[in-house]
């Protein structure tokens, strides 16, 4: 009898396993993602393509300046990139990795957001040949920025 007992908990474990970390990692807590572009900028579109692809759900605004949503939101000038995202209480500047974003939302720290400053070649929708290294940057509420992620070759 002890021996069933022990498969019986073996499996029922082994079971469950699975169930729980599918759960965690579903797409339908994932939050809508906001991204503000300009009309212009066709990266952003690639970079929409990409966080769709992952699973999130996208919804656009194209302004004719971003300044103002960079400004509003604590976005550091030097940190800047060609478009602004917002996803939860969260900031995302530039092309941040999906998987990145994920990883924000699930370890929750207590930063503003998180910024790839300019368009590093290789970063999603910046994909092309001789890709470079780039930072994925965490930036809090006093513009303090630290290493988040680093990508590339």
């Amino acid at each position: 009898m002890p021996k069933l007992f022990l498969l019986f908990s073996a499996c029922l474990v082994w079971g469950m396993a699975p169930i729980t970390s599918q759960a965690e990692t579903t797409v339908d807590e994932l939050p809508e993602v906001h991204v503000y572009k300009t009309p212009t900028c066709g990266c952003c579109g690639k970079w929409v393509d990409h966080l769709r692809s992952a699973g999130f759900d996208v919804r656009t605004t194209v302004l004719p300046r971003l300044d103002e949503v960079k400004l509003s939101n604590g976005v550091p000038r030097e940190l800047g990139s060609c478009h602004t995202a917002i996803v939860g209480s969260y900031v995302v500047e530039g092309h941040v990795p999906a998987s990145d974003i994920v990883r924000l939302l699930k370890e929750k720290p207590a930063i503003s957001g998180l910024a790839v400053p300019g368009m590093p070649i290789g970063s999603p929708g910046m994909e092309g040949p001789n890709p470079e290294r780039y930072r994925v940057l965490a930036f809090d509420s006093e513009a303090k920025v630290s290493t988040f992620a680093t990508h590339g070759p």
